[in-house]
């Protein structure tokens, strides 16, 4: 990827390889390890990549420098796939400089089996590291999504280093709508620390920000505005479109029917989007990032052993671990002799902030009938 400045310069990796990210998202087009070098009297890497980049990282970094010896490494985050070539740097550049945050200098031990103690730089909020052309602002960005993790803003060019924020899901030569995967990427990563991603939003407020370089992602460097708003959407947990997300599980095909009832009379009430998926198989992750961009959600599930059916708990155990909250939920429960779904996923619910449910509830016993046709009528009513 090209960065239209002649001093910052992309080094980083597409990964197309890799099935899953952090072993359980799905990512078909892979995803990019993103890294970058300022060349000033104090040339400087932010960032490295994970294990599996690192030959061809490597390659990018002696290119970029061109036999010029770097004087920092900036560690933004710690994770495994930005940390990995920490321990090769400091062997290559013996006397390079490490900077990063007090609780990264702690828990960086935990990654490597060397003692770099002599080469870190510990920098807090508001420092700055002046490397000659380029000056570096340093800030704290704890819980987005690790606590270790800080930002760094390049004053000259206007350059905000946003660690994982801002990041997405795809490699660099995939040509996607950034939104949809970047949303993905936010609510099933990021989406536990919206109060941390409003703290770090507001201290970005007073930046005058160019170009946004995350480390996933592509560079982002025109209407800035609309990704800021994406994510302060997201963070304060706002709806982002007015639509329904159904979200049902189908053991026999009973529960399938309702819902395909229910769209139907839906359809017929609104214009608004309705996006149906089978959490046997859909996504997990695309449904925890429809339940978050839509301002209303209906849950169909049977009662499976006396209990929620797993994939509905798994769904909404998500949810909960998401903080999920501020939506309107209707609820259709399928049970064949001693319907449950209902209550538990009531109480599931409770436990989440600012969730409405809208009424009646509605109890299918194996078959829909008549008298459910009307109260599926009613709720798809009441929700809008």
């Amino acid at each position: 990827m090209n960065i239209n400045s002649n001093d910052i310069k992309y080094i980083g990796v597409n990964d197309k390889t890799l099935d899953l990210f952090e072993s359980q998202y799905v990512i078909p087009n892979g995803v990019s390890y993103n890294s970058y070098v300022i060349l000033d009297e104090k040339t400087t890497i932010m960032d490295t990549v994970d294990k599996r980049a690192i030959v061809e990282w490597e390659e990018n970094l002696e290119k970029a420098l061109d036999g010029t010896t770097p004087e920092y490494l900036v560690v933004s985050h710690l994770e495994p796939d930005h940390s990995a070539g920490i321990k090769l740097i400091s062997e290559k550049y013996p006397n390079i400089k490490i900077i990063l945050s007090e609780r990264a200098k702690n828990m960086l031990p935990q990654f490597l089996d060397v003692d770099l103690s002599d080469k870190l730089v510990v920098v807090k909020e508001g420092d700055e590291i002046d490397l000659g052309k380029h000056k570096l602002n340093f800030i704290m960005a704890p819980m987005v999504h690790w606590p270790e993790v800080m930002f760094t803003y390049e004053k000259t060019e206007k350059v905000l280093f946003s660690a994982d924020g801002f990041g997405k899901f795809g490699s660099l030569d995939t040509d996607e709508d950034w939104a949809c995967e970047a949303r993905r990427y936010y609510f099933n990563i990021v989406g536990k620390y919206g109060v941390q991603v409003q703290a770090i939003l507001k201290k970005a407020s007073n930046l005058d920000i160019k170009m946004i370089c995350p480390l996933h992602g592509p560079i982002l460097t025109e209407n800035l505005g609309y990704y800021i708003d994406k994510y302060n959407t997201w963070s304060s947990y706002t709806p982002e479109d007015n639509g329904i997300l159904i979200a049902y599980n189908s053991i026999h095909g009973n529960t399938k029917k309702v819902v395909e009832k229910l769209e139907e009379i839906l359809k017929e009430m609104t214009d608004q989007k309705i996006v149906v998926s089978d959490l046997s198989r859909s996504d997990m992750a695309e449904v925890i990032e429809d339940s978050f961009r839509y301002d209303k959600m209906i849950i169909a599930t049977p009662t499976y052993d006396a209990g929620l059916f797993p994939t509905t708990e798994k769904f909404l155990r998500h949810l909960k671990h998401k903080n999920f909250q501020n939506r309107k939920v209707g609820i259709i429960e399928n049970g064949s002799w001693a319907p449950m779904a209902g209550k538990l996923v009531k109480e599931l619910l409770g436990e989440m902030k600012d969730i409405t449910i809208v009424e009646p509830v509605v109890t299918v016993k194996t078959r829909m009938t008549e008298e459910n046709i009307k109260q599926i009528t009613e709720l798809a009513k009441n929700i809008l």
